[in-house]
């Protein structure tokens, strides 16, 4: 079985825990939705965070969807000299069969900007 993987993102206000995980809840939602994937697909996922954001594991919002038998991981995002700040990246691994161009990567908020030619639509 082949695995491909899916990309996002999503920025936050403030480091707020219920914020943070909402944005991340929000973000894995609309990444499965897009993708029609089931959670079971699923391989593993990872997190960054910039380092302004400790208030929570965002890794917490996708236990709390039920995702107990996925691999979950959380990392500080290098730490970029303009970077985006209050940002939350996923790399989502999922067995299955897809071209790069069925992927649907989903950006969110001002997540956007950072992979436009990704972002097509992909929500506000």
């Amino acid at each position: 079985m082949s695995c491909f993987g899916i990309r996002g993102a999503v920025d936050v206000p403030h480091n707020r825990a219920e914020e943070i995980l909402g944005a991340t809840r929000d973000l894995l939602e609309r990444i499965v939705i897009e993708n029609a994937l089931r959670v079971e697909d699923i391989v593993s996922v990872v997190f960054s965070v910039t380092a302004d954001l400790d208030a929570v594991a965002p890794a917490r919002a996708a236990r709390d969807l039920g995702w107990t038998n996925t691999p979950l991981f959380c990392v500080q995002e290098m730490n970029v000299s303009g970077g985006m700040a209050r940002c939350i990246r996923v790399l989502m691994h999922v067995n299955g069969h897809r071209s790069a161009e069925e992927i649907q990567h989903v950006y969110l908020g001002e997540a956007r900007s950072l992979r436009p030619d990704w972002a097509k639509g992909a929500g506000t």
